[in-house]
């Protein structure tokens, strides 16, 4: 049997991106997702991969919530009221990823439950050489008996992971329901990359594979011819370039957008694919213009690089207006070029309460509270 915890959380973020949007009758959720929570420890400052038979030192190390926790908190942090359903286990690693989500980045997990006996999926990520290499251990949550919700919650977006071959009914329901689906996949490991398979490719408003993903399931040699094949299928298909930054066309009206990527020092990469799709959501709820979207979506993946972790790696609207005020004179890349690209900031970002970059805090599973 599985159990529910906890009150709704309250709105968090400090900056509503939509907030010039909002009618009373909207609904109370902006975004929905669900998936798999993992516990990630991360280790930082390899110098190199692990050697077999020897005892590598990492200079750096976190905890944070991972897997779909990735997604849901870069999303929250961005301002959108997000609701997640999902299996925590009722072990320490499960608590404390509640915890985390609910208190630490108000999520709604309302439509999330504990399950007893379960323990909690986990990750090791090492990285190193800008790369990372990741070991997981879990098992299936047990069946939830009608626990999570049969129907997605009405919501103005969903955001889901692509399998080959498999469909999902919640993503059609949701789509059906209004929701702007926007969906990004992994990689294929049975190596046939057909397109025909992401059978709930229909039901997206946006995807979002990488420049690797998309030119196989679209048998082409370009990304950007990629993207214009997938934007057949898709109102938004967006590609990810790496080092280069992200091409996306709009299939609606024809407009393209490429965007370079933001020149920075990366100390771990992982869930900045997360926090990218986090970005490309928010812009388009905020019916911001296709580039601008894209360049939110870079420069929020950017700055979640320069710290530890997946989830508690995405940038604050506070980050982000640190970020914003360091480069007008102090930019590694030409200042000019990025105020002109990121002007559409200026009416979005509170004033910075302290300069960029900001101190974070230590991704940890937690010190015990000091005696008073």
């Amino acid at each position: 049997m599985s159990t529910a915890r906890g009150d709704q959380p309250q709105h968090q973020a400090g900056v509503d991106p939509l907030v010039c949007l909002r009618e009373p009758t909207d609904p109370a959720c902006d975004v929905f997702l669900t998936g798999t929570v993992f516990l990630d420890i991360i280790f930082t400052g390899l110098d190199s991969a692990p050697v077999r038979g020897t005892e590598s030192w990492a200079r750096g190390m976190g905890s944070s919530p991972g897997g779909v926790a990735n997604m849901a908190t870069a999303l929250a942090r961005l301002g959108l009221r997000t609701s997640l359903a999902a299996a925590f286990g009722d072990d320490h690693y499960g608590e404390y990823c509640w915890d985390a989500l609910e208190q630490g980045e108000g999520i709604d997990l309302s439509l999330s439950r504990t399950v007893p006996g379960w323990h909690s999926p986990v990750t090791v990520s090492m990285a190193y050489e800008g790369e990372r290499t990741m070991v997981s251990h879990g098992h299936e949550a047990p069946p939830l008996d009608g626990a999570l919700p049969a129907y997605p919650p009405h919501a103005r977006a969903a955001v889901a992971s692509l399998v080959p071959g498999r469909a999902e009914e919640w993503v059609a329901q949701a789509a059906r329901g209004g929701a702007k689906v926007f969906a990004d996949v992994g990689w294929d490991d049975t190596g046939r990359w057909d397109l025909a398979g992401l059978t709930d490719l229909e039901h997206c408003e946006a995807f979002l594979p990488n420049a690797a993903e998309a030119m196989r399931y679209t048998r082409t040699d370009c990304p950007r011819a990629a993207a214009r094949a997938l934007a057949d299928k898709v109102r938004y298909a967006v590609v990810t370039l790496g080092a280069e930054g992200a091409y996306a066309v709009d299939g609606a009206t024809g407009e393209t957008a490429e965007v370079p990527a933001i020149q920075v020092s990366a100390l771990d990469p992982t869930g900045a694919g997360d926090v990218f799709v986090a970005g490309f959501v928010t812009g388009t709820l905020a019916d911001w213009p296709l580039a601008d979207r894209l360049a939110f979506a870079g420069l929020t993946a950017a700055l979640s690089v320069q710290e530890f972790g997946g989830s508690l790696s995405a940038p604050t609207w506070g980050e982000i207006a640190a970020w914003w005020q360091h480069v007008q004179g102090h930019a590694q890349q030409d200042p000019e070029t990025l105020r002109d690209r990121y002007a559409f900031l200026e009416r979005l970002l509170p004033a910075p309460a302290r300069p960029w970059p900001l101190r974070r805090a230590v991704p940890t599973i937690g010190f015990r509270a000091a005696a008073s």
